[in-house]
Protein backbone atom coordinates (compact mmCIF):
# COMPACT_ATOMS: atom_id res chain seq x y z
CA UNK A 1 0.00 0.00 0.00
CA UNK A 2 0.97 3.69 -0.89
CA UNK A 3 1.44 5.80 1.82
CA UNK A 4 -0.56 8.94 2.60
CA UNK A 5 1.18 12.08 1.05
CA UNK A 6 1.74 14.31 3.90
CA UNK A 7 1.19 18.36 4.23
CA UNK A 8 4.04 19.07 6.38
CA UNK A 9 7.29 19.99 4.43
CA UNK A 10 10.89 20.43 6.35
CA UNK A 11 13.18 22.79 4.47
CA UNK A 12 16.24 21.40 3.17
CA UNK A 13 18.52 22.43 6.65
CA UNK A 14 16.16 20.68 8.65
CA UNK A 15 15.29 23.19 10.82
CA UNK A 16 12.27 24.90 9.87
CA UNK A 17 8.85 23.82 8.42
CA UNK A 18 7.37 25.70 5.62
CA UNK A 19 4.51 24.26 6.11
CA UNK A 20 2.18 22.35 9.09
CA UNK A 21 -0.27 20.68 9.57
CA UNK A 22 -2.66 22.73 12.52
CA UNK A 23 -3.76 21.11 15.73
CA UNK A 24 -3.17 17.89 17.61
CA UNK A 25 -3.26 14.34 17.06
CA UNK A 26 -4.85 14.28 20.77
CA UNK A 27 -8.32 15.49 21.19
CA UNK A 28 -9.24 17.81 24.16
CA UNK A 29 -10.96 16.03 26.77
CA UNK A 30 -14.67 17.32 28.04
CA UNK A 31 -13.40 17.26 31.73
CA UNK A 32 -10.05 15.99 33.24
CA UNK A 33 -10.66 12.06 33.86
CA UNK A 34 -10.92 11.59 30.25
CA UNK A 35 -7.47 13.09 28.99
CA UNK A 36 -4.63 11.10 28.14
CA UNK A 37 -1.29 10.09 29.39
CA UNK A 38 1.51 8.16 28.47
CA UNK A 39 2.71 5.40 29.87
CA UNK A 40 5.70 6.00 31.29
CA UNK A 41 6.95 2.36 30.57
CA UNK A 42 5.83 2.42 27.67
CA UNK A 43 5.07 5.48 26.10
CA UNK A 44 1.28 4.49 24.57
CA UNK A 45 -0.98 7.31 25.46
CA UNK A 46 -4.26 5.58 27.12
CA UNK A 47 -6.82 7.58 29.22
CA UNK A 48 -5.82 8.57 33.02
CA UNK A 49 -8.43 6.02 34.22
CA UNK A 50 -6.46 3.04 32.77
CA UNK A 51 -3.26 4.22 34.51
CA UNK A 52 -1.92 3.75 37.79
CA UNK A 53 0.33 5.27 39.78
CA UNK A 54 4.16 3.25 40.62
CA UNK A 55 6.97 4.51 42.52
CA UNK A 56 9.73 4.11 39.84
CA UNK A 57 13.09 5.86 39.82
CA UNK A 58 12.29 7.52 43.39
CA UNK A 59 9.41 9.50 42.17
CA UNK A 60 5.42 8.46 41.16
CA UNK A 61 4.87 7.67 37.70
CA UNK A 62 2.10 7.03 35.82
CA UNK A 63 2.20 3.13 34.21
CA UNK A 64 -0.56 1.26 32.48
CA UNK A 65 -2.98 -0.61 34.41
CA UNK A 66 -2.63 -4.10 35.31
CA UNK A 67 0.46 -4.24 32.85
CA UNK A 68 2.37 -2.93 29.68
CA UNK A 69 1.37 -4.78 26.58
Amino acid sequence: MSKAISKTKIVDDGLRYKSKVSGSPFATAPYAGAATMSCFLCGKHRPRTELKNRNLMGKSQAVCAPKCE
